[in-house]
């Protein structure tokens, strides 16, 4: 005859396969109420938008180069000059990080200085159209070239930083996956505003 196992053991075996079924249990009502997706979408928006900084400093790289290039040709266009300067020290000094998507504030900021940016940029390549010596520049040509296509690539990480953005706060506001927000402080994010989009993610305009 089989002796039966000791009580204090077989109430460990049922604590035991009573943690793993709650613990199923808790994956299963967590997965239901959208946490899962929060974390997907979360870092979604995380990798676009580091995306949108890559380019955006990928432009302040290609800056340097182009004052001095159309320095070279037009030295007594100081003001314009001496503006886009600024607004690339004004837009690299702030500090950017996936933190800053939870703070619409350092988030404006940070638009606003890029907007300034790009405004600086289009007057100096207009003020580029009275020089032609200077049009005429290869250096300054392979420059104008290069600044077009990392404008047409900001504008795409933008769209899919919008897109990313726009997927993450419909489950954050949404029933019931909005109850999964509140209590893991999952905060709508923000995004670019859209006064600012034409100005920012219209391609300054490059003739030769």
């Amino acid at each position: 005859m089989r002796a039966s196992l000791p009580l204090s053991s077989t109430l460990t075996r049922s604590a035991g396969w009573f943690r793993w079924l709650l613990l199923a249990c808790m994956a299963s009502l967590l997965s239901a109420c959208g946490y899962n997706d929060f974390q997907a979408k979360d870092e979604a928006t995380k990798a676009a938008w580091g995306e949108v900084v890559n380019q955006y400093q990928r432009r302040a790289d290609l800056i340097p180069n182009l004052v001095n290039t159309v320095k070279g040709y037009a030295s007594h266009e100081r003001e314009t000059l001496e503006a886009v300067t600024k607004a690339r020290a004004a837009a690299t000094s702030i500090q950017v990080s996936p933190e800053t998507l939870n703070d619409p504030e350092a988030f404006k900021r940070f638009q606003q200085a890029q907007g300034e940016l790009s405004g600086a940029l289009s007057r100096l390549l207009a003020v580029s159209e009275n020089y032609p010596q200077l049009k005429a520049d290869a250096s300054f040509r392979d420059l104008q070239s290069q600044l077009e296509g990392t404008e047409n690539r900001i504008t795409v990480a933008r769209q899919r930083y919008i897109a990313a953005v726009r997927d993450y706060n419909v489950l954050a506001r949404s029933f019931p996956t909005n109850l999964t927000a509140m209590v893991f402080k999952y905060q709508v994010k923000p995004s670019f505003a859209v006064e600012n989009e034409k100005a920012i993610s219209t391609p300054p305009a490059v003739k030769f």
